[in-house]
């Protein structure tokens, strides 16, 4: 799953965030309706709230203040709950959605050059969302139905190393409720101010029990899973990261507290 794990490290900078021209509030007002008539045409619709519609219109075109950056990604995670982040398929009109809020946060990125702000996308992140899905004959054969579920995702990215280290957590209900997990390590190279190319190092299953029910379908989950290609940092700020791979994957992380690894 190229990317899910890799929206990458960057490049830290001690430079702060560029900062846009104060637009007069009539020009203020008609970018940014072209913003949200363009980027998101489900917001003339009753979709969202009349309340995120004027929210983000009363901010800048161009730099958005926190409180709508907070809101925006508040609209999303609501989008987001229930669809167990669309691993195993999301209705389209819901996808749409989704789409259109991330293109609105995408716009609006807090941290345009990413790569030389690495510390924004070092430590733990907890996968939210992937456009990437587990559906047919593949959900089948790795008995992702009724005898194994699907946990957490984690990835933890090491920026002095360049590593970074993916973890899918499971549960065999067949094995007296045995939880275990795929580890995936890998390496990323920056390559531009907002790409990193990712190069898959390794990969483990354990315990010995959970690698035997997997055993058999191996390379179809780490074919999933391997985030191996490039991956552009669309979006980061200090909770939440997005990014796209070269397959044209969607990924949303959120930092999380916990050390999955």
């Amino acid at each position: 799953m190229s990317a899910f794990f890799f929206n990458k490290l960057i490049h830290s900078s001690t430079h702060p965030p560029r900062l846009f021209p104060r637009v007069s509030r009539t020009k203020q007002n008609i970018k940014t309706h072209s913003l949200i008539s363009t980027i998101h045409p489900m917001a003339m619709t009753n979709r969202f709230s009349p309340c995120f519609i004027t929210k983000v219109a009363e901010n800048n075109a161009g730099l958005v203040g926190e409180e709508t950056l907070s809101h925006l990604k508040s609209q999303l995670l609501q989008q987001l709950e229930g669809i167990n982040r669309g691993i195993f398929g999301v209705e389209s009109s819901k996808k749409s959605d989704i789409e259109a809020l991330v293109k609105l946060l995408e716009s609006q990125n807090p941290t345009p050059d990413p790569t030389l702000n690495l510390e924004k996308v070092g430590g733990c992140w907890k996968l939210v969302y992937s456009s990437i899905t587990i559906l047919g004959s593949k959900r089948t054969k790795l008995g992702l139905r009724d005898f194994i579920s699907l946990g957490e995702f984690f990835q933890t990215i090491d920026i002095q190393k360049s590593k970074a280290v993916n973890v899918i957590k499971f549960n065999a209900r067949g094995l007296k409720l045995l939880n275990g997990k795929l580890t995936i390590e890998a390496s990323f190279k920056i390559v531009s101010k907002s790409r990193v190319d990712i190069s898959y190092d390794n990969s483990t299953i354990t315990p010995d029990q959970l690698m035997n029910v997997f055993r058999k379908n191996y390379d179809l989950l780490l074919g999933i899973f391997n985030p191996e290609g490039w991956l552009e940092i669309t979006y980061v700020d200090d909770t939440m990261r997005i990014g796209r791979d070269d397959k044209g994957n969607l990924f949303i992380l959120q930092r999380s507290e916990h050390d999955a690894v």
